[in-house]
C-alpha cells in the first residue's frame, strides 16, 4: 500500500477497533488508537506474513508487549484474513478465543502477552533464534511507554545490544500516558532516547501518528551490528476528538453518544483522505 492507502486503512481500523469496544464494552482504548497507525504500517507494509500460512518459516514476527491495546491487533488479523473477519464481533464475549490480550490460539498471534515487561525479552530470544538458523526473518516488539519502568526491558535491552540483534527492531508508543496519570508522573523516563542509546541501541525518534514518517523509519531498519529502537511520538485517543490526550481513556467504553461521534469522524476523516487523494 502507498502511504495514501495506509492512511486509509488506519482510520478505517480505528472504527473496527472502537466498534469492537463498543460492542463488548470494554477494552483499552487510547492505547489502541495511539498505536493505529504503527500497526497499520507494520502490517500492511513492512512484515513479510501470509495470512494464508500463519505458521510460514520465514514470516517476519510481531510482538505486542503492551498486551492490553490488542483491539487494533485483532482488527488487523481479521482484515488480512488470518480468521474470520465476522468474528471480531465477537471479542471479548465468553468462550471467544480474541480475549482481552494476545492469544496465540489466534492465528498469527506468536505469542501470549499483557504482563508488561514480558514482550521485548521474549523479542530478544526470538532473535537470537532467528540468528542462530541463519533466518533472514526480523523480529518487531511494540511497546507502552508505560511499561518502560519494568526491570525486565532493561535486562532485554542490554542482552540485545551484547548479542548484536540487529533483526531487532523495538517499537515504543509514546503517548505519554498511563493509567495512573502521565508517564513522567508516575516515574519519569526522559531524557528517554539517550538512556536507550546509552543500553547499545540505535534510536531514531519521529511522529508516530504521521504514516510518512513511521513508514520510511521501518523501512530504514535495521543498521547493521545493533538493535533499532523507534521512539514513536503519538496521540493517546488519537483520532477522537473527545478520547485525545486524556488518561481516563486509557481503559474505556464510549456511550452511544460519544460511540456515533467517534465514528463520524472516523468517517469523516476517511472521506477526507478520499478526496485529497
Amino acid at each position: 500500500m502507498d502511504i495514501h492507502a495506509l492512511e486509509q486503512k488506519a482510520a478505517e481500523i480505528r472504527k473496527t477497533l472502537l466498534t469492537m469496544i463498543y460492542t463488548a464494552k470494554t477494552g483499552h482504548t487510547g492505547g489502541a488508537l495511539s498505536s493505529a497507525d504503527i500497526l497499520t504500517a507494520l502490517y500492511y507494509r513492512v512484515l513479510r506474513v501470509k495470512p494464508e500460512n500463519p505458521q510460514w518459516e520465514k514470516r517476519d514476527r510481531f510482538v505486542l508487549s503492551k498486551g492490553h491495546c490488542v483491539e487494533g491487533y485483532y482488527a488487523i488479523l481479521g482484515d488480512l484474513g488470518f480468521f474470520p473477519k465476522e468474528e471480531l464481533k465477537e471479542f471479548s464475549r465468553f468462550g471467544s478465543r480474541l480475549i482481552g490480550h494476545p492469544n496465540n490460539k489466534v492465528p498469527g498471534v506468536e505469542v501470549n502477552t499483557g504482563a508488561l515487561g514480558h514482550g521485548l525479552p521474549v523479542g530478544v530470544g526470538m532473535a537470537i533464534g532467528l540468528k542462530k538458523d541463519n533466518s533472514g526473518s526480523m523480529v518487531y516488539v511494540l511497546m507502552g511507554d508505560g511499561e518502560q519502568g519494568e526491570g525486565s526491558i532493561w535486562e532485554a535491552a542490554m542482552a540485545a545490544a551484547h548479542y548484536k540483534l540487529d533483526n531487532l527492531v523495538g517499537i515504543l508508543d509514546r503517548n505519554y500516558l498511563q493509567i495512573s496519570g502521565n508517564t513522567e508522573d508516575v516515574m519519569s523516563l526522559e531524557p528517554l532516547a539517550d538512556r536507550w542509546r546509552a543500553f547499545g541501541w540505535e534510536v531514531r525518534r519521529i511522529d508516530g501518528n504521521n504514516m510518512q514518517q513511521v513508514v520510511n523509519t521501518l523501512e530504514a531498519a535495521p543498521v547493521s551490528g545493533k538493535p533499532t529502537l523507534i521512539i514513536a511520538d503519538t496521540v493517546k485517543g488519537k483520532g477522537v476528538r473527545e478520547m485525545e490526550n486524556a488518561a481516563k481513556w486509557h481503559h474505556g467504553v464510549p456511550d452511544e453518544k460519544l460511540y456515533k461521534s467517534a465514528v463520524a469522524q472516523l468517517d469523516d476523516a476517511v472521506k477526507e483522505l478520499r478526496h485529497n487523494g
